[in-house]
């Protein structure tokens, strides 16, 4: 079985559901959440990139739907 260097962020606590990140290749990120390590979902650098400033721009925010 294959070991990765996981990296989590230091705010995680110990017990907590952190994310943990992994890029064992150039053209490969890995990310698992720490309370189901053996579910791993593979994703490349620029996808994960455009993802993130998706979420940091809101895009994924809830939207009032009541009109």
């Amino acid at each position: 079985m294959t070991t990765f260097d996981w990296q989590t962020s230091s705010y995680c606590e110990e017990a907590s559901n952190c994310l943990g990140i992994s890029a064992p290749r150039p053209e490969a990120v890995l990310l698992r959440e720490s309370d189901a390590p053996d579910t791993v979902l593979t994703t490349t650098p620029a996808a994960l990139g455009a993802f993130l400033r998706a979420v940091k721009a809101g895009r994924f925010d809830a939207r009032d739907t009541d009109a």
